[in-house]
């Protein structure tokens, strides 16, 4: 039965009788941060070169399914590989990889492709179960240094930080913890057995999920605190190497400043700053007072800090944000203890962040929700997670897909009596009409939108209906019915924000093979890895006729952003995507959408900061204000993409370079001639 399976799974490969007699099967539980079970990872392992794989992880109603099988050469790396199954979207995934001799080939739905390689070399799928880390760790192990380069591009790299003892009953065992750098654009952390075949024992990915050998769970903890000593203390280093003092008075002379209350360009200006507040605007060359230090901006333009308002941060990603200039952001859903661990250290100055500006989340108890912030089933439940938001500062809260619908009233009330406002997605079997009749603040996502008009009362949009139902009908809608002008109107009236997130839904029409369009300007500066993962598709589109329906939807999409624009509806810029970068192109669908430069710059600044009710601090370039700007090349307000090229970012009462910050994510820079911070009284 064993050799059938796996004859039907892969034909280029063959079990004798004896591999059979000596498979070794190794399971792995997938667990939220809430300690709920959200799957599992199955490896069998056939004799000492033959693996089989079955990973299967679901969480807020999505995820992959993977069936792997894979032939190992003796130092670990892969002779044969295919992985079959659904991505997270439910896009199908068939990749193949195979090695004979110096010649390696691979093929994939986006890519194809081969290469002469002479010795060591470990082929990096672009979907895979956590196996494949840990043939890493084993090809690693060994290695002296301990690097390994990658095909089809790369080198990954490993350090070991620390190593714990873990029991299981009446067993133990040491475990260490590696660091991995070389794919992505944050390091990777794994805790591995230190036996002779050193492997993976779990994966934590701190606020999200864990992934660890099955029975050794009460483990993880202790794992969790050990792996987050480790990185703060690399965070911290880099927070102090990329974050550069600005001590006494600071001038930035000659900029252009962007006024993004009237969206347009002041003459050429000078900019004081004094520690972390912008103390006072003038024409450029008056030279008021002696400075400590001063910024040439030599024309270039200056921006209030940009928001993001829609994004899920973690302690590493949170540095991209600064790279592109996003110097504030509205986190949507997070672990709570992880982002109120995330404020602290950003208060402290030990983690390179943007003022971050937290959302509380709450969901119903369903198998498609989400297990981010508070579960809540009744009004008593709904009440204490208000009252702990409230009570940490939160402005707002945020509802998701299997909130129960009888509690919406109730909990919108509580929510604006204590101060919060309300956004989120719009609960299963309701549409966004029911939402704003309820009270919502605000509406995310252009398909919630959408949806309004293409549900029944039976549509279940916890589902993945929520993006295949827009993707197969949206292109149909008639923006300029009533129905439409109607919904328009009565988003206008009560005054409801729109976060439409455009960027982030160019999945829906993006095919296998062709870089999705919010990241064509910036895959070239990517590495290898990342840019490969611009080419791979999640949705699926089995032809050319279906590819041109979502393709009319997403159009419509983006025209449906400009109608509500024109028509006066608050729109605020989010991404809910690639940290920073995606937020440039962001603002390039709003042009396209219809609005000029300068009002998709205004979105971005002074909506976010009226939004976020934190106009009085930030958002323009005022005296008394934070000094939150951001110096940028070109000139956006005729070009939205020079909004990519930032030179400097200021903010907290430091002065960061992007490019520096690039350099340590293996991003090639953007700019080139960085305005340097001279001192004048050193």
């Amino acid at each position: 039965m064993l050799k059938h399976l796996i004859a039907c799974a892969l034909s280029i490969f063959t079990l004798t009788a004896a591999q059979a007699e000596i498979a070794h099967i190794t399971r792995y539980t997938i667990l939220l941060d809430n300690g709920t079970v959200a799957g599992e990872q199955i490896v069998e392992r056939i004799g000492q070169d033959l693996i089989k794989v079955h990973f299967d992880f679901k969480e807020n109603g999505r995820g992959p399914t993977l069936d792997e099988i894979i032939k190992i050469a003796p130092d670990q790396t892969l002779l044969e590989y295919q992985v079959t199954g659904t991505s997270e979207m439910g896009g199908a995934v068939d990749e193949r990889f195979t090695r004979k001799g110096n010649l390696a080939e691979w093929s994939s739905k986006s890519e194809r492709g081969s290469k002469r390689i002479r010795g060591k070399a470990f082929y990096l799928p672009l979907d895979s179960s956590w196996e494949i880390n840990s043939l890493m760790i084993s090809a690693l192990s060994n290695s002296r240094p301990a690097s390994l380069p990658l095909l089809p591009e790369g080198t990954l790299v490993q350090q070991r930080l620390d190593e714990l003892v873990v029991t299981n009953n009446d067993q133990s065992q040491v475990v260490q913890l590696v660091m991995q750098t070389g794919i992505g654009l944050s390091p990777q952390f794994f805790w591995a057995t230190t036996d002779s075949d050193s492997h993976l024992f779990a994966a934590i990915l701190p606020g999200n999920f864990a992934v660890i050998k099955e029975g050794w769970q009460s483990n993880l903890n202790e794992l969790k605190k050990s792996q987050e000593e480790a990185s703060a203390k690399i965070l911290a280093t880099r927070a102090e190497q990329l974050q550069h003092a600005m001590p006494g008075l600071t001038v930035i002379r000659n900029a252009r400043v962007f006024n993004s209350e009237t969206a347009k360009l002041s003459p050429p200006s000078d900019v004081y700053v004094l520690r972390d507040r912008i103390t006072g605007v003038f024409p450029a060359g008056l030279n008021l007072t002696p400075v400590d230090n001063e910024i040439n901006a030599a024309g270039r333009v200056l921006l209030p800090g940009l928001f993001d308002m829609h994004a899920h941060v973690n302690r590493w990603s949170a540095a991209y944000h600064l790279t592109a200039g996003v110097t504030s952001v509205r986190d949507l859903g997070n672990s709570n203890s992880t982002l109120q661990q995330m404020l602290d250290e950003t208060a402290e100055g030990r983690l390179l962040a943007p003022r971050l500006i937290p959302a509380g989340f709450v969901d119903g108890d369903s198998p498609f929700a989400s297990h981010d912030g508070f579960s809540i089933t009744d009004l008593s439940d709904i009440k204490h997670a208000i009252d702990w938001y409230a009570l940490r500062g939160y402005s707002q809260l945020k509802i998701y897909n299997s909130f129960p619908r009888e509690l919406i009233n109730e909990a919108v009330s509580y929510a604006h009596k204590r101060g919060l406002k309300v956004s989120g997605h719009i609960p299963a079997f309701m549409r966004a009409d029911d939402a704003i009749e309820e009270g919502f603040d605000e509406i995310h996502h252009v398909n919630q939108l959408m949806l309004n008009f293409l549900v029944s009362d039976t549509t279940d949009t916890r589902t993945l209906e929520r993006f295949y139902l827009p993707a197969e009908k949206g292109g149909d809608m008639n923006l300029n019915s009533p129905e439409v002008q109607n919904f328009i109107d009565k988003l206008k009236k009560n005054n409801t924000v729109v976060d439409p997130t455009l960027a982030t839904f160019d999945f829906i029409k993006q095919r296998d093979g062709e870089v999705a369009d919010p990241y064509k300007a910036i895959a070239g500066n990517m590495p290898p890895d990342i840019m490969r993962s611009f080419k791979t598709a999640t949705m699926k589109i089995p032809d050319d006729k279906t590819a041109k329906r979502y393709e009319a939807s997403y159009k419509k999409m983006i025209e449906f952003v400009g109608k509500l624009y024109r028509a006066g509806v608050p729109i605020v810029a989010g991404t809910d995507g690639l940290a920073g970068f995606t937020l440039h192109s962001e603002l390039a669908l709003y042009v396209k959408a219809g609005l000029t430069p300068s009002q998709a710059l205004q979105v971005a600044t002074y909506n976010g900061a009226k939004f976020t009710n934190t106009l009085n601090n930030r958002g323009t370039i005022t005296a008394g204000k934070l000094a939150d700007m951001i110096l940028v090349d070109g000139d956006p307000t005729k070009n939205i993409e020079d909004i990519r090229k930032v030179v400097a970012v200021i903010t907290q009462g430091k002065l960061i370079y992007p490019n520096e910050i690039n350099q340590t994510l293996g991003v090639k820079p953007f700019v080139t001639g960085l305005p340097k911070l001279r001192k004048l009284n050193p």
